[in-house]
């Protein structure tokens, strides 16, 4: 069954995929290093994990499904998740795909570069209200796709 996973320690959308879940009977589960209250729902869980290295993003791999969806402004850890089959979708709306993930890894990897150089690169903008309609709106596609897809 198509579940939502949220990388969620700086994620600005948690209250927009509570609301989208809730409107599709889904479940989500929230990962984070620390401690949050979830909504009092039982479709809502909070998974805290260890202190770590990537030990979110290896928890959400070791845990994603084909067709789930990864909510996450982590490129690596979005590409990890669509080699297994998942979803995912940035904080602005942006649903990484097949034909943009390798671009995204390379720009994040020059920018990486760039700034071990000393390079100001600045960071990224400030979240909008457009943002996060975009957000909701490519979600919402993600899963009528999914379920289009998966009768």
């Amino acid at each position: 069954m198509l579940h939502i996973y949220v990388d969620a320690d700086a994620c600005p959308v948690k209250n927009e995929v509570y609301r989208v879940a809730k409107r599709y009977d889904l479940n989500v589960t929230l990962v984070a290093n620390t401690w949050m209250r979830p909504p009092d729902d039982q479709r809502i869980t909070l998974e805290v994990v260890e202190e770590g290295f990537d030990a979110a993003d290896d928890w959400i791999v070791d845990h994603v499904e084909t067709d789930d969806i990864v909510v996450t402004a982590d490129i690596p850890l979005a590409s990890r998740c669509m080699q297994k089959g998942a979803r995912a979708i940035g904080s602005t709306g942006r649903p990484f795909t097949e034909d943009n993930i390798g671009e995204a890894v390379a720009t994040r990897d020059l920018l990486a570069v760039l700034r071990g150089g000393g390079e100001i690169t600045g960071g990224p903008p400030p979240f909008t209200k457009r943002d996060r309609s975009r957000f909701l709106q490519a979600l919402d596609e993600v899963i009528q796709s999914i379920r289009r897809k998966n009768p």
